[in-house]
C-alpha cells in the first residue's frame, strides 16, 4: 500500500528509516495539490531543511508560491514534550481546513511526523484518545492527514498501539483496526483478526476510543471482521455494559448469534447483515 489518493483519508505510515517515509510523503501531499487541496508538511526537524528539498521539485515550489504548501514546525502545530489536547488540537486543525477552504482549495491534507509526541505511556494514552476523535471528525471534513512513526525509536508494539486506531496504513501488526464509522459518537467499524494475541490490545483500544451510545446503543461493524474469537465477544459485552450500553455487533456470520446466546452476553446483540 503506498501513500497515495487511493487510501482513505486518515492514514497511519510507520517507517524504519527517514528516506522511505519522505518518498511516502511527498506522493501523499502532491496526490492532494492535484485534488486542489492545501497541503501542510509537519517535521519534528527543522522546517527550512524539508522546505529547500521540496523546493527542487516545481511542482512543490509552485504550490508555495501560490499559498497550496507550506513546510511547518513540530512545535507550531502540536506541543512536542507534552500532551495532546484532543478539543485543542481538533479545533487548530478545523480552522486550518477553514482557512483553506477561504482561499479557495477543496480542502486541507496533512503528513505529520508525531514520533516526539508518542514517546511515554502518557503521550500515546493521550495521542490515541486525539486519533479517533480526529477520525471521527474527518468524517464530515475535507480533511486527510497521514500520522507518521518511527518504528525503529518507538517500537512496535508502541506503533501498534496508534496503528490500530487508523482505517488504513502500511503495517499489519495490529490485525485489526477500529475506526469511526459515521459523525455520531457510537458507530465504528471493526476489521481484520481478533484473537488471544491481540486480546489487550482490542481492549486498550476501546478504552481509548471512548465511544458514546447513540439511543443506548453502540454499533460495531463487522462485515469486514475475518476472525472473532469469544474473548472479544465477552470483551466487547463488558465495554457496553460499563458504559450503560448495549453492543449491536453487525457481522455477515450468523454463527456469531449462536455464540453470543451461548456464552449469555446480555449486553451484545448480534446483527447477521451483508
Amino acid at each position: 500500500m503506498t501513500g497515495d489518493d487511493r487510501l482513505p483519508g486518515h492514514v497511519c505510515w510507520a517507517y524504519d528509516d527517514q528516506r522511505s517515509f519522505a518518498v511516502e510523503a511527498e506522493r501523499f501531499l502532491l496526490a492532494g495539490l492535484a485534488a486542489g487541496e492545501r497541503v501542510r508538511y509537519v517535521t519534528s526537524g527543522p522546517a527550512d531543511r524539508v522546505t529547500d528539498h521540496l523546493a527542487g521539485q516545481p511542482v512543490f515550489a509552485a504550490a508555495v508560491a501560490r499559498g497550496a504548501a507550506e513546510v511547518v514546525s513540530l512545535a507550531s502545530t502540536y506541543h512536542p514534550g507534552g500532551t495532546v489536547e484532543p478539543a485543542t488540537q481538533i479545533a487548530t486543525y478545523a480552522a486550518a481546513t477553514d482557512a483553506a477552504l477561504a482561499a479557495g482549495h477543496t480542502g486541507l491534507r496533512v503528513v505529520a511526523d508525531a514520533t516526539d509526541l508518542v514517546r511515554t505511556p502518557a503521550q500515546r494514552e493521550q495521542f490515541a484518545r486525539y486519533e479517533h476523535r480526529i477520525d471521527r471528525w474527518m468524517r464530515t471534513r475535507p480533511f486527510r492527514a497521514m500520522c507518521a512513526y518511527n518504528r525503529l525509536e518507538l517500537g512496535g508494539p508502541a506503533v501498534a498501539e496508534l496503528a490500530c486506531l487508523h482505517p488504513a496504513g502500511n503495517i499489519e501488526d495490529p490485525l485489526f483496526r477500529l475506526f469511526a464509522a459515521a459523525p455520531g459518537a457510537g458507530d465504528v467499524e471493526l476489521t481484520g483478526e481478533l484473537d488471544t494475541a491481540n486480546r489487550q490490545l482490542f481492549r486498550t483500544a476501546l478504552d481509548r476510543a471512548d465511544l458514546r451510545p447513540v439511543d443506548g446503543e453502540l454499533v460495531v461493524r463487522a462485515t469486514a471482521l475475518r476472525f472473532l474469537d469469544h474473548h472479544a465477544m465477552t470483551t466487547l459485552n463488558e465495554y457496553a455494559h460499563r458504559r450503560g450500553a448495549t453492543a449491536v455487533l453487525r457481522t455477515s456470520r450468523p454463527g456469531t448469534a449462536r455464540l453470543v446466546s451461548l456464552l449469555d452476553l446480555r449486553t451484545l446483540r448480534v446483527e447477521v447483515t451483508r
